[in-house]
């Protein structure tokens, strides 16, 4: 005889799985393993933006008198470079070798010659055409009577005016690498969680564990606690890899926790929390459906096919153009928005009628598929045996 109320039974059933899942050994290594993954990934690009700002040039000969032009040229493109005289240029190709020199610059200003190991990085190659130019067009001046300094004062002040008509934010780079890391998280998150309630179910289902639980819930309150139950363990761990890694980040200088970093941080927990429960209900009613864990691959095979779509076309358009008009209607798609609405958000793409949009009609279809879900899983998850088609357990 049942005798809980849906309410107490859902949290019931979602406080058995969150004691149950919160304690185990796979979530603490999963949720370590991830963390280091994301320190390292975040290291890596801090690593990756400040080795390519950075740059150590050997001189020597004439070219010791360009130390001073060579930092000042570097500084105005964004760039660090490191200036040492080497008295012998032996010396400096063994530095080059070595890898100690990034490159070794010999000859007189106006007729400089670069020895590198391999390639000279694009960036450094027209710092060093600037400052040669500069050494030639001083030259001529001077020839011709006039002031170098005050020529190139003149000059300097001399600029186009440019107007646009949408200026391109200065974070917009940040704001991709962000969104980004926020689709493949989302991804990872809702595949597992959704992994575990499928297989979670049929677990149930063959210990005829099930049976016993039915006895004081209906089917259900029971997928919908589970469901809900996973869903805050999930959200759990994402939490703490978004506070890890925006502490790792703000520390390391890949971005600051500014107001975009924040709102990325809290749309894509929203989204997860939707996604989810999108997904997660699919995943039990399709679990229901089977006895044995080693069929549950082939009916979650679907499901996990449209996620797999939605990251891998969702990546792409994002890094070709969040704001064209494919990214801008698959966002609204219920099944894609998860993935891919967070993302736009955080670079900046989404507009706020999008938002509202994506979200009602995941809503929507949030609902429809919990009630049919339910459906799925009180009709099959009683019948063991082979394997129960899709169209049966809808008629009952």
């Amino acid at each position: 005889m049942r005798t809980l109320n849906a309410r107490r039974a859902i949290w019931l059933v979602m406080k058995r799985e969150l004691n149950t899942r919160l304690r185990t050994r796979s979530f603490v290594v999963g949720t370590a393993v991830m963390l280091v993954l994301l320190i390292g990934f975040v290291a890596f690009q801090s690593g990756l933006a400040g080795s390519s700002s950075k740059s150590t040039v050997g001189l020597t000969g004439q070219s010791t008198g360009i130390a001073q032009q060579l930092q000042a040229a570097g500084s105005q493109t964004g760039q660090t470079i490191k200036t040492v005289s080497v008295p012998d240029a032996a010396e400096g190709r063994a530095k080059v070798e070595n890898g100690d020199f990034d490159a070794l610059v010999s000859g007189s200003a106006s007729d400089l010659k670069v020895l590198v190991k391999s390639t000279l990085d694009s960036k450094l190659r027209t710092v060093l055409d600037q400052v040669a130019r500069q050494q030639v067009l001083n030259a001529k001046m001077s020839e011709a009577g006039l002031d170098p300094a005050q020529v190139m004062r003149e000059v300097s002040a001399t600029a186009v005016g440019v107007d646009a008509i949408k200026p391109q934010d200065p974070d917009s780079g940040k704001r991709l690498v962000v969104g980004l890391v926020v689709v493949v998280l989302l991804y990872m998150s809702i595949v597992t969680y959704g992994m575990l309630v499928a297989q979670g179910v049929v677990e149930e289902k063959s210990s005829r564990v099930v049976e016993i639980l039915l006895s004081s819930v209906r089917p259900w309150q029971l997928l919908l606690g589970k469901v809900i139950g996973l869903g805050l363990v999930g959200l759990t761990q994402l939490a703490i890899l978004a506070v890890a890694g925006a502490i790792v980040a703000s520390a390391t200088g890949v971005f600051t926790l500014s107001g975009f970093a924040t709102g990325a941080l809290v749309w894509g927990l929203v989204w997860y929390l939707l996604g989810f429960l999108l997904y997660a209900t699919i995943y039990g009613a399709m679990g229901s459906l089977v006895s044995r864990q080693e069929d549950t691959q082939s009916v979650v095979g679907p499901v996990n096919m449209v996620l797999i779509v939605g990251f891998i076309v969702g990546f792409n358009l994002l890094i070709q153009s969040p704001d064209g008009t494919a990214a801008k209607v698959l966002s609204l798609v219920p099944l894609f928005s998860p993935i891919l609405m967070p993302a736009r958000i955080s670079t900046g793409a989404a507009a706020g009628w999008e938002i509202a949009a994506s979200l009602v009609l995941t809503g929507l279809l949030v609902a429809l598929l919990t009630w049919l879900g339910g459906k799925i899983y009180g009709n099959s998850v009683l019948r063991l045996g082979s394997r129960i088609k899709l169209s049966e357990a809808l008629r009952g």
